[in-house]
């Protein structure tokens, strides 16, 4: 087993994973190895996955990126969480705001608290206690990393950029870090005949391009992963058919709202994501259900504003790649998996992916035990995200369409069933090790969708309701104070990072 380290590294593909993937090794292996890049002017990019996650945070300050600037050639704005409408019955609406839901008292979570006030009608509704949800649906916003002197978090945020000019950011980045950039596309993948590996990739032209590790960021294709090295996929459209989206950008009709919103439909749901030049629009839908046709005149029909460009249909499958790391090719971004983005995930799993490449980055030998333990914690995030969407459609209570009947009486997969029992005998959540939603985002989601417990812990029982009622008001008080002196968000991103003309 060779213990050489690697010196090429070879990225095919481009996009948000390819440059995401280019800028970090080019930051932490500087002088180490080469990296080359190689992509195609005429092979489009999916470029829709404009919201993100307060996990984006971490990678941007990682490699030091200076958020303002980074922000201003991106179109970007701030998010303070995700609202979604009509999904556990119609003209029902709750927030998954980020951050914390009130706070601890004692050792025990807030939301046993309220659910005890609740039960004695002296609780108003859960968002009340989040200063996020407060914020976002005020319009308002403003760095803000704690609320003085009251054991109070502040405000948690992520971005909604342009994706497209965020994978341009991310390759002027990389380019001045020795990324080699090839324009071509792939027309051949070289594969060892001892050990199976790629030895090299052939381009229009005849160029042959190797290297020692190789990383797949061809989109769903996966060119390399799939393609030559016939890893498989694991398919999820039995718990979630929608297949389809539909997307258009439109004017501004309206303020620049700080959140994400998700409208379910019909047959689907609709995404509204606001930039600095423009709002992004998406349809997302099973193609089962309704026509492409059908979907398109949906999203027209419930856009605001005047449309940019011409509608643009993407066709996908809910799973992922058996393997995430085959041999001596990694797969990041749509070439690993797809799920549809409801929570924003999209760009995180490209983070997480490439930070386990960073953790367990291999020499020349590529150690399978390595190898294993990459592919099962990828698995495993990958499903624990697959069943907190899953719950978003399972947990409703429309008998308005076919598409949401079924969705309720499939049955879900095990994991998912034992965390809603949990919650629904007395208001419990465990959080497993390093998954991605927290105690709050689960809360949220189970709570704005009807899923109420039966009951909380005992140690909420330790005061009394008249005790509960100046707790609970204490917060709600401080948290609509502290809202009140925050500037407007559209007033905070034109002084903070606006985008040139």
């Amino acid at each position: 087993m060779s213990r050489d380290p690697i010196r090429k590294v070879v990225i095919v593909g481009g996009g948000t994973a390819g440059w995401m993937a280019a800028a970090v090794l080019s930051e932490f292996f500087k002088g180490m190895l080469t990296v080359e890049l190689i992509e195609s002017d005429d092979i489009g990019t999916v470029g829709v996955g404009e919201a993100t996650i307060p996990q984006i945070r971490l990678f941007t300050g990682l490699l030091g990126i200076d958020e303002a600037e980074m922000l201003s050639a991106t179109r970007g704005t701030f998010k303070l969480g995700i609202q979604f409408s009509d999904w556990g019955r119609l003209d029902d609406t709750y927030m998954h705001a980020f951050g914390a839901i009130g706070r601890k008292l004692g050792s025990l979570d807030f939301h046993h608290y309220w659910l005890k006030a609740r039960a004695v009608g002296q609780a108003s509704s859960l968002w009340k206690y989040s200063l996020n949800e407060t914020a976002a649906v005020a319009n308002r916003f403003s760095h803000l990393d704690n609320v003085p002197d009251m054991h109070l978090g502040g405000l948690v945020y992520a971005y909604h950029f342009d994706a497209a000019l965020f994978a341009k950011y991310l390759r002027g980045y990389s380019e001045r870090r020795g990324v080699r950039r090839r324009e071509g596309k792939v027309v051949d993948v070289a594969i060892g005949k001892e050990n199976g590996f790629i030895e090299a990739v052939t381009l229009e032209g005849g160029k042959r391009v190797g290297g020692d590790l190789f990383i797949d960021c061809t989109g769903f294709r996966g060119l390399l992963i799939e393609d030559a090295l016939e890893t498989g996929y694991e398919d999820w459209s039995l718990w979630l058919p929608c297949d389809r989206a539909v997307a258009v950008p439109t004017a501004h009709s309206g303020p620049m709202r700080p959140y994400t919103t998700a409208r379910a439909l019909d047959c689907g749901w609709q995404w509204r994501i606001p930039l600095q030049h423009r709002v992004g629009n998406g349809h997302v839908y099973a193609s089962q259900y309704m026509s492409d046709d059908e979907a398109v005149s949906v999203l027209l029909d419930n856009v605001q504003g005047e449309t940019l460009d011409e509608p643009r249909l993407l066709k996908f499958k809910t799973g992922r790649r058996k393997k995430f790391w085959n041999r001596n090719c990694v797969a990041l971004g749509l070439a690993s998996g797809f799920m549809e983005p409801l929570e924003s995930t999209s760009i995180h799993l490209i983070q997480t992916g490439i930070s386990r490449l960073l953790e367990y980055f291999p020499r020349k030998g590529f150690e399978q035990v390595d190898i294993d333990e990459y592919n099962r914690r990828c698995t495993w995030e990958f499903e624990r995200i697959r069943d907190f969407l899953i719950l978003h459609y399972h947990a409703n209570q429309r008998d308005d369409s076919q598409f949401w009947i079924d969705r309720r009486e499939l049955p879900v997969p095990t994991e998912l069933h034992r965390r809603t029992d949990l919650f629904l005998a007395n208001g419990r959540i465990h959080r497993e090790f390093d998954e991605l939603f927290t105690e709050a985002a689960w809360l949220q989601v189970m709570v704005g969708q009807g899923i109420l417990p039966a009951g909380w812990h005992p140690l909420a029982d330790r005061i009394d309701e008249g005790q509960m009622g100046r707790f609970l008001t204490s917060i709600q008080t401080i948290i609509a104070a502290t809202v009140d002196k925050l500037p407007g968000h559209e007033d905070y991103v034109k002084k903070y990072c606006a985008a040139p003309d």
